[in-house]
């Protein structure tokens, strides 16, 4: 009896530890799935902040075709750095868009365009929030995948270490939004 438990018990461990391998891999799945609705969200957004704007300041042509440029490529990425830095730079071009409300009366007066603000803030702070769950998940995947003796599972399993979402250290400069 004896015998047979101590057989059974790596055999119990390596279950238990693949299961919770699998169930952080899923979880940092579902957070960049997070992460990816709020830039979706962001990225809709900005199709109609773009046009509110170009009304009132035509001669921001470079900031505002900055700001579709940066969009366009950030759809096409899926890697969470390179990810990373396209949305810093996006975040940055976008405040440069709130600070045209200061140059642009029309614009300070315009519900649109301050509905449009108050949107883009409260998807930045939903943002904010799911980064956050994002690179906790990963940081705990990342510490199953390379503890010891969870390790030999995880290579086993063909569990990999995930990628943190983050900015380039140049970008990390908030965007200034100003609300009236």
């Amino acid at each position: 009896m004896i015998l047979l438990a101590a057989a059974l018990a790596p055999t119990a461990w390596a279950v238990l530890a693949y299961n919770r391998l699998v169930r952080l891999r899923n979880q940092v799945a579902t957070a960049w799935a997070d992460i990816d609705v709020q830039l979706i969200r962001r990225h809709d957004l900005v199709p109609q902040l773009v046009s509110t704007v170009q009304a009132a300041a035509q001669h921001e042509q470079s900031t505002l075709a900055s700001v579709t440029e940066l969009r366009a490529q950030a759809l096409g990425l899926s890697s969470p750095t390179a990810l990373g830095e396209v949305e810093a730079r996006l975040e940055q071009a976008l405040g440069r868009v709130f600070a045209l409300r200061e140059a642009y009366p029309e614009l300070r007066a315009s519900e649109n365009f301050l509905l449009l603000q108050k949107d883009l803030v409260e998807i930045e702070n939903h943002l904010q929030y799911a980064r956050r769950f994002y690179n906790g998940a990963v940081r705990e995947l990342n510490d199953g995948v390379q503890r010891v003796p969870d390790a030999m599972v995880a290579r086993w399993g063909g569990f990999r270490e995930a990628e943190f979402f983050q900015a380039r250290d140049g970008e990390r400069a908030a965007a200034q939004v100003h609300m009236p």
